[in-house]
């Protein structure tokens, strides 16, 4: 509103007769019109922002998890076995960017990124479950693990009986209802001839739409040769996203042309050395770190 009264021309004294009193009213109401304008424009702003800030908001994990869901369906693929190793992955770098877990230092011993081990940085709730549910046993464990083994260890694939417990539960299950509850994906029952099946059909096609865009755009208007230089979020979404074997979905309703581009390039960037890439300046060590656990 100030702006608006700002450029608004003075009135000069002339003005201001016996008419002056209805003109100044009637200023005053398209001044409080286009204050009310102003405020309206402002307030569907705030809501957009809001709504922007709520989509994004998606996990590392959920946002896997959506590339991985059919559409009508409502369920991943029954011969997809490597989603499951993928999301704990997810859950390990994710904790990383939120400052919860590291790397411990490179040392002359353990240079390499599969035999470093991961330390402990913070306690701080995350507001995820899973995430808090991994740190809580990330905290506990003496001596610390490697990414693969805790990649094993909260799958559940461990041969120590004592580890077990660290096997986090119906993990899709539970990213799924998360994507209920904000509106992503709805709940259906299916009928499978000798059972039923729970399964969660996408509602907001809009953001899952925008999500592979965002894939695209990586490997055409916006590749760069240089993952440093890439978004540290994306750049573990697409080695996530290929890690648990959804990365094609992104690729498939591009035409032919595009398609052989973003597959090259996307050969590209997945045959990089881990080692080598995590030692450039700017580059995330546990995304790296996780990729390599699944290359080696």
């Amino acid at each position: 509103m100030a702006s608006t009264l700002t450029h608004r021309p003075r009135r000069t004294e002339a003005s201001a007769g016996s008419g002056g009193g209805r003109d100044r009213d009637r200023d005053g109401e398209r001044w409080r019109d286009e204050a009310d304008d102003e405020d309206g424009r402002r307030d569907g702003d705030e809501e957009l922002e809001a709504g922007d800030c709520k989509e994004l908001r998606l996990t590392l994990m959920e946002e896997v998890l959506l590339l991985g869901i059919k559409d009508r369906e409502g369920y991943t693929s029954f011969w997809n076995d490597c989603i499951s190793a993928g999301l704990r992955g997810c859950i390990l770098v994710e904790l990383s960017l939120r400052g919860r877990i590291q790397l411990e230092p490179a040392t002359m011993r353990r240079k390499c990124l599969l035999n470093r081990k991961v330390l402990f940085k913070s306690d701080a709730p995350t507001g995820d479950v899973l995430l808090d549910e991994a740190l809580k046993h990330i905290k506990a464990t003496e001596p610390a693990e490697t990414v693969q083994s805790w990649i094993e260890l909260l799958t559940g694939e461990t041969w120590n009986p004592l580890k077990l417990n660290y096997q986090i539960r119906n993990v899709r299950e539970r990213l799924a209802k998360s994507l209920v509850e904000k509106g992503v994906l709805t709940t259906e029952k299916q009928n499978f001839l000798l059972f039923d099946m729970t399964t969660h059909p996408v509602t907001n096609d809009t953001l899952k739409q925008r999500l592979i865009k965002k894939l695209q755009a990586a490997f055409l208007d916006k590749w760069t040769k240089e993952p440093q230089r890439m978004d540290k979020r994306l750049l573990a979404l697409v080695l996530l996203a290929h890690s648990s074997d959804v990365l094609e979905n992104a690729f498939v309703p591009l035409l032919d042309e595009q398609y052989e581009l973003a597959t090259a390039r996307s050969r590209e960037l997945l045959e990089l050395n881990p080692d080598h890439e995590s030692s450039k300046p700017n580059s995330s060590e546990m995304i790296w770190a996780v990729m390599a656990a699944f290359t080696k």
